[in-house]
């Protein structure tokens, strides 16, 4: 039977080969050390739960909640993005909360994409900012995910050759998967390109908070006017270790909050009232529980740094994100990143994301994620050692070992 249209224009999710890889070594009794998926290991905060607890089986609750988020939720995100950004933001307006970041890329994808418009978007990249859009219809016309002047360089180029011409641009920083981190002047210059061509800027930042020096990763709605052509998208997941609460923002432009206020309605009643009265109790507290997470992740980032380099295999030490974005190393090149990921988790028993599963640019490298403690990072840093001490040293033989599997 023929695939259905929307399902056609989706390649196939390289990740899950790997997860089904990992579930036949983990049925086989194997213990995987999964640095793959950006699955937080962490706890939310005591303070969050214990706001939850209280609230759940209070009159009303049970009921269907607010689809743009109730108003105390939405009024504190407004004042993290004061409090953090200096940027003043009205929370009947400007602000509407998503089930995730993710669903909200989704979502206004949906909003404001028409059948065939072009969105630029970084390889390799998230594979909601560019799957979203293409599910909705429109045309990726990939972008570098480096926040340099190529990247501008590569704007203007679209500009020109794109038909019709892009409607929007996706950034993230810092990055996922690559870790790059930008600056207030580079989001200067995107907003003044974004006004000078009519387009929209659509920023994930969901790692704003995870960061490893005294820069503050800033937000492009810090740039004076930016708006006017900005919306921009956080979650609670990384910053409070609330991923499965699903859990998130959208706020900026108010012509497109209102575009995707309205596409909500129609799909969704909104997280459960308990999840937002403690996700509001999570923006209006304290805020130890955040350094408290990006010390951990640091410290975890610089085990990883020093044990897989140590073991053999150079990580390049990432600046923010809860992620590392690794070469592969050489002997393996030519496998590709899909095949070093399979053979890594049946020779090493250490599960990582393939680069290309970003985007085709992502080909050459792995994502490394924060998730494991520090002896499980070492651990996977002895597999690691074994494995490429008793690695074939020619290109042929790591051809023969990964088709023995």
């Amino acid at each position: 039977m023929e695939e259905f249209h929307r399902i056609r224009r989706l390649p196939p999710y390289v990740f899950e080969q790997v997860n089904k890889v990992k579930a036949i070594a983990r049925n086989g009794g194997a213990d995987i050390i999964d640095l793959g998926m950006g699955n937080p290991d962490l706890p939310a905060p005591a303070h969050v739960i214990e706001k939850m607890k209280e609230t759940i089986g209070k009159p009303r609750t049970d009921r269907y909640s607010s689809s743009k988020g109730i108003a105390g939720l939405r009024r504190g995100q407004a004042a993290y993005y004061a409090r953090r950004f200096g940027v003043k933001l009205d929370p009947d307006t400007q602000v509407v909360a998503t089930l995730g970041s993710k669903e909200g890329f989704a979502n206004v994808a949906q909003a404001i994409t028409a059948p065939g418009d072009v969105i630029l978007v970084p390889n390799p990249s998230y594979p909601i900012h560019a799957f979203g859009f293409l599910m909705a219809g429109g045309v990726m016309r990939s972008v570098p995910a480096e926040p340099g002047p190529e990247f501008f360089a590569s704007l203007e180029r679209a500009v020109i050759h794109s038909i019709p011409r892009p409607i929007g641009v996706v950034v993230c920083y810092p990055s996922n998967p690559t870790a790059y981190v930008a600056d207030l002047d580079f989001y200067k210059d995107l907003v003044a390109f974004a006004k000078r061509h009519n387009i929209l800027i659509l920023s994930d930042l969901a790692y704003a908070e995870v960061y490893f020096d005294n820069n503050p990763p800033p937000s492009v709605l810090q740039v004076p006017g930016a708006i006017d052509v900005t919306v921009e998208f956080t979650s609670m997941s990384k910053t409070y270790s609330m991923a499965g609460w699903r859990m998130g923002f959208a706020v900026g432009n108010e012509r497109v909050i209102s575009a995707l206020t309205r596409v909500k309605s129609y799909l969704d009643y909104g997280a459960f009232t308990p999840v937002q009265v403690a996700a509001s109790a999570a923006l209006n507290g304290p805020d130890d529980c955040i350094q408290e997470m990006r010390d951990i992740y640091r410290k975890r980032r610089d085990v990883l740094v020093d044990s897989f380099t140590r073991a053999g295999w150079p990580v390049p030490p990432p600046s923010a994100s809860m992620f590392a974005w690794v070469p592969i190393p050489e002997q393996f090149r030519e496998l590709g990143s899909l095949e070093f990921s399979k053979l890594l988790v049946e020779k090493a028993d250490v599960a990582v994301a393939p680069g290309v599963g970003f985007g085709e640019q992502g080909e050459g490298f792995v994502r490394i994620a924060l998730v494991e403690n520090e002896q499980r990072i070492r651990q996977a840093a002895r597999n690691i050692r074994r494995f490429l001490e008793t690695a074939p040293a020619t290109m042929h033989n790591v051809v023969s070992l990964a088709t023995r599997r």
